[in-house]
């Protein structure tokens, strides 16, 4: 009999690989399927390294059957992909059984003519596991082409994303990034005020056998080093929250009373930060345009006992249904998510240098669609979780030259409680990067209307 968690990952992966789901959608999916807590665990650490380490796998699998993987059929590829993964990288199942549940698979998917070579493949992986011909660990003294093969292929990355890193930040610094985007993240938490102070939800946690230390950067952040917190999570005394991404909620600052827009407000995090931030004690308008993000949205902010928070769906295409009355305006733009690569490793294969052009389009439009709500006086907050300029300072600085009303605030000058001066850089943006800060790339800037 196949292992449920293993028959689930070939359904999630196949289903990302097709672009039916995207990767929490395909994991929450199975979720269900599985009862046990254990699979569903397995199942999602098999689907993510799969993904993570695709290209390194696929370069193997190509050297041990002697023909490029794209030339085999899909779903052969993806249980070849799935079983390499668990072979090299995993030490909880037997190598005969992982072979083994490959080849029932295999039946199972119609591909029986495939199962032999299936079998023959993966056995020949498993017995070259001391020795994989991988290219050779390189240096920034290599030649471009060795760098290349070193970075894109045993870091796993496409070549298009490094060659842009590359010319842009170096070899180590790449090399640094690459390997963080390589590793398991740790869940990341925020406290919500309203469900308990700092204290006991600290407690509750110890409680229940979770350990925490304090982030780096983000003050209210908590690293989950070991436990489940599955249970506070459900009852809203925390929130999973990637650390950056509470650095970007950080660069809104209102003060009691205060009128907030969220305009890409979905799941939620930012809008109940904000409203953490007053207290409750101001109006915070928390948008998105499809319904089920909007429900997710109505979901969190229920869970998080917050009675400021108020969802709208909006059709972005149009014109906001807003006055400019508003202190703050965040828009958290909808983006490539090229910064998030350690948590969504499959962005790295759904992403090509051809999808920023429009993106950055879309996100101006958007950008200047918000700028009318914001009053005189106001703040416009502009962010993204992606590392690449078309997407960051330069919709900002075309906007800018569009928008005399607005200026750029400094964020050295003009400093965001929370907000760490080692994240703002030179041009006073919040800037995060993997090789100097340990973070996701997210990016966010201030601008004020006169």
């Amino acid at each position: 009999m196949v292992g449920p968690a293993r028959a689930a990952s070939y359904r999630a992966l196949r289903s990302i690989s097709t672009g039916i789901q995207d990767l929490p959608s395909a994991c929450a999916a199975e979720d269900v399927v599985l009862g046990d807590p254990r699979d569903r665990s397995l199942m999602r650490e098999i689907v993510t390294g799969t993904l993570r380490w695709q290209r390194r796998l696929d370069h193997l699998l190509t050297c041990l059957a002697k023909r490029e993987s794209c030339t085999l059929d899909p779903e052969v590829l993806t249980l070849l992909r799935l079983s390499a993964y668990q072979l090299l990288y995993l030490d909880r199942v037997p190598a005969s059984a992982v072979v083994d549940d490959a080849v029932h698979l295999t039946r199972k998917a119609r591909k029986s003519s495939a199962a032999g070579f299936v079998n023959g493949v993966l056995r020949s992986l498993s017995r070259q596991r001391a020795n994989l011909p991988l290219p050779d660990r390189a240096t920034s003294y290599a030649s471009r082409a060795d760098q290349l093969a070193y970075l894109g292929v045993s870091l796993s990355h496409p070549d298009w994303l490094v060659e842009r890193w590359l010319d842009r930040m170096g070899f180590d610094d790449t090399q640094r990034w690459l390997s963080f985007n390589n590793e398991v993240p740790a869940p990341c938490l925020r406290t919500n005020p309203f469900r308990g102070t700092r204290e006991e939800t600290l407690a509750s946690l110890t409680k229940v056998g979770v350990q925490v230390r304090q982030a780096r950067w983000a003050p209210g952040a908590l690293i989950v080093e070991s436990g489940d917190p599955s249970a506070q999570v459900a009852s809203g005394q925390v929130f999973v929250q990637d650390e950056a991404s509470q650095l970007v909620a950080a660069l809104v600052q209102p003060r009691a009373g205060s009128r907030v827009l969220d305009i890409c407000a979905a799941p939620g995090g930012k809008s109940t930060a904000i409203a953490a931030h007053m207290l409750d004690g101001g109006l915070v308008v928390s948008c998105d345009v499809r319904p089920r993000r909007i429900r997710m949205l109505a979901e969190v902010v229920r869970v998080s006992g917050s009675k400021s928070i108020h969802s709208v769906q909006i059709d972005t295409k149009l014109p906001l249904p807003v006055a400019p009355i508003f202190d703050w305006v965040l828009v958290d733009a909808p983006c490539s998510g090229l910064g998030t690569l350690r948590r969504d490793p499959d962005v790295r294969w759904r992403r090509t240098a051809s999808d920023l052009p429009g993106l950055a389009e879309a996100q101006f439009d958007l950008l200047e669609k918000a700028s009318d709500a914001v009053r005189p006086g106001g703040q416009l907050v502009y962010a993204t979780c992606s590392s690449e300029p078309e997407e960051n300072e330069e919709v900002v600085i075309r906007f800018l030259e569009c928008h005399p009303l607005f200026v750029l605030v400094n964020l050295s000058e003009q400093r965001s409680p929370g907000v760490p001066p080692e994240v703002i850089d030179a041009d006073g943006l919040l800037r995060t990067s993997p090789h100097r800060h340990g973070l996701g790339a997210f990016f966010g800037a201030v601008l004020a209307r006169r």
